[in-house]
Parts: structure tokens; sequence; C-alpha cells
């Protein structure tokens, strides 16, 4: 069957936390946890949060830099944490060595080990992805504009978060779908690429998806 006859499966998915028992008092354990914490701890830190409301300031996007700023009241080694990108890594391991560099700069820098409160540690929690199909298939590409208004948060996550860690380019599952159609839609699938999925929320990202796709194709009634 050739790429551009086969339709694009929507899926959902739901993001479970799984307590792994570890934790950390302060940032010198944290520090040494990351070096051998499960990599899906890394991927839940920075990602769960889309799928899961937290009551941090927006500005603190991963798990980390959120507790160093309000456990250990480390303001600055926070701020560092928090413009981490993690689509910047290539994968969950160049994240976690560029975590223990950042906190490795800071330890080096204070007098003190920053430590929590007794009840205030660090636990972390490791990732498992549920996957359901909705049996909905989307034939074109032009049916985009009219279905992705509809589709849900886990859809969006599911598709355009995770997939890249799914996929050996990187890529989300639309542009991925996209280029089974030779270069029809690289113009396209360039205007994807330019949708940050980090700094930013689901519902956000779903919005500028179907704006996108509604600015390429028209809106399809």
């Amino acid at each position: 069957m050739e790429p551009k006859s086969m339709p694009f499966e929507v899926k959902d998915c739901a993001l479970i936390a799984i307590a792994t028992g570890t934790r950390a008092q302060n940032l010198k354990e944290l520090r040494e946890k990351l070096e051998t914490i499960h990599p899906d701890c890394i991927y839940y830190h920075f990602w769960g949060g889309m799928l899961h409301s937290r009551f941090e300031e927006p500005e603190f996007g991963n798990d980390f830099a959120a507790w160093v700023r309000h456990a250990l009241h480390e303001h600055i080694l926070a701020e560092r944490l928090a413009v981490i990108d993690p689509t910047d890594f290539t994968d969950l391991e160049e994240l976690r060595e560029e975590l223990i560099e950042v906190i490795d700069e800071r330890l080096h820098e204070l007098e003190q080990v920053p430590s929590a409160r007794p009840g205030e540690e660090f636990h972390f929690i490791r990732s498992q992805i549920v996957v359901f199909d909705t049996s909905r298939r989307i034939k074109a590409p032009e049916d985009l504009p009219r279905l992705l208004p509809n589709l849900s948060l886990g859809s969006i996550f599911y598709h355009f978060i995770d997939a890249r860690r799914r996929s050996p380019e990187g890529l989300d599952d639309f542009r991925n779908w996209l280029m089974g159609f030779g270069d029809r839609y690289l113009d396209l699938c360039q205007r994807i690429a330019a949708i940050d999925p980090y700094f930013t929320t689901l519902s956000e990202i779903r919005q500028r998806l179907t704006s996108t796709f509604v600015h390429y194709f028209g809106r399809v009634i």
C-alpha cells in the first residue's frame, strides 16, 4: 500500500504516574539520583505536567525547577533549570546529562548544599503511557482543519509530543504522515515544525495546529 493511501489513525492516550520509591532530600541527592534514575522519570518530570494539572507558576515548566525553587528556595538554579527545553536534545540521556551538568555547576558555586524540610522531598515518578485507538481515521490532509479542533488533549499529546520519542527523526505524527505524500506538503511541514511543543499548553498547541491547517487549506465545512 502506498503511504499516501494510508489513513491517519487517531489515537488518544493517558500518562500514568508510577511511584518509584526514590526520593531526594537535598540538591546533592537529587544530582546523584539523576545519574541512575530510569529515563521515563525524566520524561515524566518534563512532560507529565501537560496532561496533569500543576499548581506551580507557569515559568517552572519542569518538576525539577519547581522543586528547587519551592522546596530548596534556590532561585538561581531554578531559573537555569526552567529554561531547559527537552526538545533541544536528541534523547533523554542527553537531557539527563544536561540536568546533571547544570546542577553540578551550581553546586560548585554554593558554600552549602540546599536541603528541603522533612515532608518536602523530591519524589521521582516514572511515566507509562497508555494508548487508546479512537477508531477515527483521517483519509486526506484536507480533512484536518475540520477535525483538529475536536481532538482531545490526549490525542494532541500522543501525536504531537510523544510521537517525537517514537520517531527516529524526532518528528510528530502529523509531519510523518504528510511526508508520505512526497514533497507536496513540504511547506506545511515547515509550518508545523515552527510550533513550540514545550513552553506552551496542549490547548494552545491544538489551537496553533488548527490555525496552521486552516490557513494552509482553508476552512472545511
